[in-house]
């Protein structure tokens, strides 16, 4: 068996897998990626790209890729309550369109104040752009349509073994030979039933089974083709219509603004346990719908909603494990997927700084004392906006063209409003995840603002998320950040030579990339509330005060070198 030797093996190439490919490999680490499927995702998945993860295209140069993805420039992307598609409209939520997003950010304080806004588009999309920048770096393999057979923590390395999955109906054809992988580290973002965890004797923790009329138990999911659906309706255009409905509930999104969509239904409780055929999500299509029109269907498959669930350890040994693998959500408010790249960037430059002998073993035990909590808090969210709307009455009345069925309407006008808000408006949870307690940050004593779904109070409390501001020449204060650490010298008189420059020796010392980037601004200084801040390569603030006596110890507290 022919032998390759890499730094980082990653099972899994969804969200997770392939964002850390990218991160690794534009930092020099070597890394092999697997995947059992053929391609990236052919199925739409995740539909919405937070700004947080926006922001982490934007640090990647990737942002304006994303965002030509997907729906047009000119698409609406409201969301829309209705008793069907084509129906009486209950409640609507208007949002910028993806060309009124780049402007917009630049007009935003407070809770939206941000480098990129959310963009509405599927993740198949932003995974064939994750494919194509990973295979751009020089020492990142990408090989679909293989699986991990066995791995071995030594520890000292991985010892594992990657061969090819076998082509259905294809009997003879010869195979490529498996291969025998030499890592130093596994990170295993192989899905919802990761054979890795599973093999790791890894269980999950939370809450799982919630039954409600809609987000909770079996649904269909239909990946179909409609080129008449936005012609014959006679609703304003939307990015997703929600169907609000006494005898059935569904959902419909926009996949390319123009003939594709993503339709989800509730199965009835009494429903078969055999999958529905063709015929029958035709029926179910009609019903959400409203129309008569003619559909393809592209594929569909049942999933089961009311997932609340996080795994008990995030790592073993030299094993990590990221993405759907770690954390199990019911997809309101688009978090797992979010949740999933925000795990591969907060653990790539780790393994990074540890490879390069820049960091100790705190550092790695970081990513679990961080990612779980978050998992914790996010997936906690996702339950909260399931609930809001999965457990709303629709009443009998809902649909009637009929006094009572108009009174009905209003009554549901205004939850189904405040809920639209909740779910979809959501800077709090974009941006407000924090590290509180984390071995490798420098908390200062100071209390960070109070987590809120629907409202974010910037701050840079050690911990969080750095506060944004854009600069008198038009750029992001985010797009000042080196590639790997930050040394932030604000206010009146900020001189990177005289501020930075023990923080440059003590970097020097121990291998690190550090950027010095002074800002003159005393709203800035205001902003982040002391005059120097250390910013980590995931745009984290790490530590933040009033001088450099203590540049050397702080940055081997912040790599895991100080235990």
């Amino acid at each position: 068996m022919r032998a390759v030797h890499t730094e980082v093996l990653i099972v899994g190439g969804g969200p997770c897998g392939l964002m850390a490919a990218l991160e690794l490999g534009r930092r020099g680490v070597r890394c092999l990626l697997v995947d059992r499927k053929p391609s990236t995702a052919f199925n739409p998945q995740a539909n919405a790209t937070q700004a947080r993860t926006m922001e982490h295209f934007r640090r990647l140069g990737i942002a304006e890729q994303v965002r030509a993805q997907g729906l047009p420039a000119d698409h609406p992307t409201d969301v829309a309550y209705l008793t069907r598609f084509a129906g009486h409209e209950l409640a609507r939520l208007r949002l910028p369109t993806a060309g009124a997003a780049r402007g917009l950010a630049r007009t935003l304080s407070g809770s939206w104040s941000a480098a990129e806004l959310p963009h509405r588009v599927s993740q198949k999309f932003v995974e064939a752009v994750l494919r194509e920048q990973a295979q751009k770096q020089g020492g990142c393999e990408l090989r679909y349509g293989w699986e991990l057979q066995h791995c071995t923590d030594t520890g000292g390395g991985i010892e594992a073994v990657v061969a090819p999955v076998p082509a259905p109906g294809v009997a003879g054809a010869a195979a490529p030979e498996p291969l025998a992988v030499h890592a130093a580290y596994v990170l295993a973002a192989d899905g919802a039933r990761s054979p890795t965890r599973a093999r790791l004797g890894i269980g999950w923790e939370g809450a799982t089974g919630f039954r409600r009329r809609f987000m909770g138990g079996r649904m269909l999911a239909v990946y179909l083709r409609a080129p008449d659906f936005y012609r014959l309706n006679p609703r304003d255009r939307a990015w997703m219509y929600v169907q609000v409905h006494p005898r059935q509930r569904a959902f419909i999104l926009s996949i390319d603004g123009q003939a594709e969509f993503a339709f989800h239904v509730q199965l009835p409780e009494d429903a078969s346990d055999e999958p529905p055929d063709e015929a029958q999500a035709r029926r179910l299509f009609a019903q959400a719908s409203g129309l008569s029109i003619d559909i393809e269907i592209l594929s569909m498959a049942t999933w089961l909603a009311g997932h609340a669930l996080v795994a008990e350890r995030f790592r073993q040994g030299r094993v990590f494990l990221g993405g759907d693998a770690a954390h199990l959500f019911t997809p309101t408010g688009g978090l797992g997927y979010n949740t999933a790249v925000e795990d591969a960037v907060n653990l790539a430059w780790k393994l990074h700084a540890v490879l390069r002998g820049q960091g100790g073993e705190t550092l790695l035990a970081s990513y679990e004392a961080e990612r779980q909590a978050v998992a914790r808090r996010n997936t906690g969210y996702a339950r909260r906006f399931a609930d809001s709307i999965g457990l709303f009455e629709a009443v009998d009345e809902l649909d009637d063209d009929t006094p009572a069925g108009a009174q009905a309407r209003e009554q549901a006008g205004a939850p189904l409003q405040a809920h639209a808000r909740l779910e979809f408006n959501i800077p709090g949870v974009t941006f407000g995840a924090r590290y509180d307690g984390s071995p490798v940050i420098v908390a200062d004593g100071t209390t960070p603002p109070p987590d809120a779904a629907n409202a974010y109070t910037p701050s840079a409390c050690p911990g969080g998320r750095p506060p944004h501001a854009w600069l008198a020449d038009g750029r992001s204060l985010f797009d000042t950040f080196g590639a790997g650490w930050t040394l932030l010298v604000l206010g009146p008189g900020a001189v990177p030579d005289q501020r930075g420059a023990r923080w440059v020796e003590a970097a020097h010392a121990l291998g690190v990339e550090l950027a010095v980037v002074a800002q003159a601004d005393e709203a800035l200084r205001t902003l982040y509330e002391a005059p120097l801040a250390l910013i980590r390569p995931d745009h984290v603030v790490a530590w933040r005060g009033h001088d450099d006596a203590q540049a050397a110890a702080v940055l081997a507290h912040v790599l895991g070198r100080d235990r």
